[in-house]
């Protein structure tokens, strides 16, 4: 069992930390897994650094957070390893997803995901970066007046208008979700703004107009730099974020491919 002293770096006021001092391709110990658990839920997202571990490790690294999703809207790296999903994107080439959106992870499921662990694989000589936006603080920087309309308020989540799941939303495990406008965090018990550009559609109880106003401007707010970190992915590179209380955005500046190996921590539903 591998037993360190980590150094950690914040990254930004709002979100984020810089880990190192571990070695992700070994086995850890109990005490610097609990360690590690905690960093995840006080900083949000976590970069790892000089990290050259494969597939199997990354599997076990992430399931220290949680049980792990067979993601059905990628496809996984092998059949032994269902976990492991591959994004693999060639700017050269039509466009197939839309993660240079704003957006959380899969919130048209019932149960969205609780996080994901990210590694780089292939990049791109120029670009690429992924930027991450605190969902708390966007919250928190609402007005009281905006905090106690939407408290209590609830949104439809839908899949049907991204391209990179495009038709599973006919499926009827993928049918549009109702999750609350504001959810709490399970494990820090902070508030949380839990709508996002890519699949909430609908605040439910409003008209078309008011939904058409009050929608944009929760999702346009949650933009704003104050709340964001921006990682530069290099070799050997890792992050792991919370999904329940960020939005991510990959930044298609680049030409030719990047390939990432991705593992998803199952969640629960929103409350």
């Amino acid at each position: 069992m591998t037993r360190t002293t980590l150094t950690v770096t914040r990254s930004t006021h709002a979100l984020g930390a810089e880990v190192s001092g571990i070695d992700l391709s070994r086995p850890l110990a109990p005490e610097l897994v609990k360690e590690v658990q905690d960093l995840f839920h006080d900083h949000q997202v976590l970069f790892f650094r000089d990290q050259h571990i494969d597939d199997v490790a990354q599997r076990d690294f992430a399931a220290h957070f949680g049980p792990l999703q067979h993601f059905a809207f990628l496809p996984p790296v092998s059949a032994e390893l269902p976990e492991v999903h591959a994004i693999d994107i060639d700017l050269s080439k039509p466009k197939t997803a839309n993660a240079d959106i704003w957006h959380s992870d899969a919130t048209f499921l019932k149960h969205p995901p609780l996080g994901s662990l990210l590694r780089a694989v292939l990049l791109p000589d120029v670009g690429g970066d992924t930027l991450w936006a605190s969902t708390y603080a966007a919250y928190e920087a609402l007005s009281s007046r905006v905090q106690r309309l939407i408290d209590g308020m609830t949104a439809v989540h839908d899949s049907s208008n991204s391209v990179s799941h495009a038709g599973k939303a006919a499926n009827a495990d993928y049918k549009p979700a109702t999750h609350p406008v504001v959810r709490t965090h399970p494990v820090t018990g902070r508030k949380v703004l839990f709508v996002n550009k890519t699949f909430t559609t609908r605040l439910e109880g409003l008209t078309e107009r008011e939904n058409d106003t009050l929608l944009p401007m929760l999702t346009d707010h949650v933009r704003s730099p104050d709340f964001q970190v921006r990682f530069h992915w290099q070799p050997g590179s890792i992050a792991l974020w919370d999904n329940r209380c960020t939005q991510h955005y990959a930044v298609a500046d680049y030409s030719g491919r990047r390939r990432m190996h991705r593992v998803v921590i199952d969640g629960d539903a929103p409350e």
